[in-house]
């Protein structure tokens, strides 16, 4: 009679439990199914953070570094080179004059460098402005002291604009819109040099020369690399880009 009544509750419970889960056991090898979100975009931090780096990839890929190695400097800086010629002859006329003899014969560009890329949206979330940092050292050489008679450092900030435009097969890009250099971004200092005078004049000068020529010269060469790595952007990015810039969605965290 005790075992009967034993399982009468037995049996009680297992069909109060099968009820719970539809009537039916759960076979022992068969997992639980797990609860699937549908996929998440990325974080604005992720996809801000994966164009940047993308830029910068491409930019270095693309021969930024050689660019900025190779830029022609002396040939502008020789009287009578470059769009401004009359102007920068004279410059240079006042630099070899602080030196009695003195004429720059070389400017090498050593040590390119691309800095950390910067971010920001615009505050209608339509357009996106990229600051391109960039290095360089500079030795100049004369044939009255040796190598050396300088070494400047220097830095200087591009500044890209990236829109979403449609083509007019309705697809949608991300194209390079205004390209420049950041105002007052350029930098030189002295790294060393052959003592306090003249070599101050001469640094003066040489300074005033390449405030005027250097931000342009380097802006010329850099901003079409910049459109060609937009154009090679993986299509992916593009798309997520471009879906957040045409609704004007914030992407990108102010710091």
């Amino acid at each position: 009679m005790f075992q009967t009544g034993g399982l009468l509750v037995f049996y009680g419970l297992l069909a109060q439990t099968m009820a719970q889960f539809g009537g039916l056991p759960i076979p022992l090898d068969q997992a639980l199914p797990l609860n699937v979100n549908p996929a998440l975009p990325l974080s604005p931090t992720g996809l801000a953070g994966i164009l940047t780096n993308a830029l910068s990839n491409g930019l270095l890929s693309g021969g930024l570094l050689g660019i900025l190695e190779n830029l022609p400097l002396l040939d502008i800086l020789k009287p009578g080179g470059g769009t401004s010629g009359g102007l920068l002859g004279g410059l240079l006329g006042k630099v070899t004059s602080v030196i009695p003899g003195l004429n720059i014969i070389d400017i090498k560009v050593t040590d390119p460098q691309l800095l950390e890329l910067g971010l920001v949206q615009s505050p209608d979330g339509h357009r996106l402005y990229v600051t391109i940092p960039l290095g360089i050292k500079l030795q100049v050489n004369t044939p009255l002291v040796g190598t050396n008679l300088l070494r400047l450092a220097v830095k200087l900030n591009i500044t890209a604009e990236i829109l979403a435009v449609r083509d007019k097969n309705e697809r949608i890009h991300l194209v390079l819109g205004d390209c420049t250099h950041s105002p007052g971004s350029l930098q030189i200092s002295l790294l060393d040099g052959l003592g306090p005078l003249p070599i101050q004049s001469l640094l003066d000068s040489l300074t005033g020369i390449l405030n005027k020529v250097l931000p342009e010269l380097v802006q010329g060469k850099v901003c079409p690399l910049v459109n060609e790595v937009l154009s090679g952007l993986d299509v992916t990015l593009v798309h997520d880009i471009v879906n957040m810039l045409i609704h004007g969605l914030q992407f990108v965290i102010k710091v």
